[in-house]
């Protein structure tokens, strides 16, 4: 199979990776093909203020876990 110039350095880079990062991003590729090609992505660096809400209330609930889980 020929490889293009773009999929030879893809390649070379996720060779180098270690182990676990290599699943991992294997896992990643694997769920961005299972979207399909009409599928849109927001690539977007930026939070919403929904995103920082939900991401503050799961960081919280998940703090008091493990304070939980401490103290047993």
């Amino acid at each position: 199979m020929h490889l293009s110039p773009p999929e030879e350095v893809l390649i070379e880079a996720f060779r180098r990776l270690p182990p676990a990062a290599a699943r991992e991003l294997s896992t990643l590729a694997q769920r961005l093909a299972a979207l399909g090609p009409g599928a849109s992505i927001n690539w977007s660096d930026s939070w919403s203020k929904s995103d920082l809400r939900e991401y503050t209330a799961a960081s919280l609930r998940k703090l008091d876990t493990n304070e939980q889980e401490e103290d047993r």
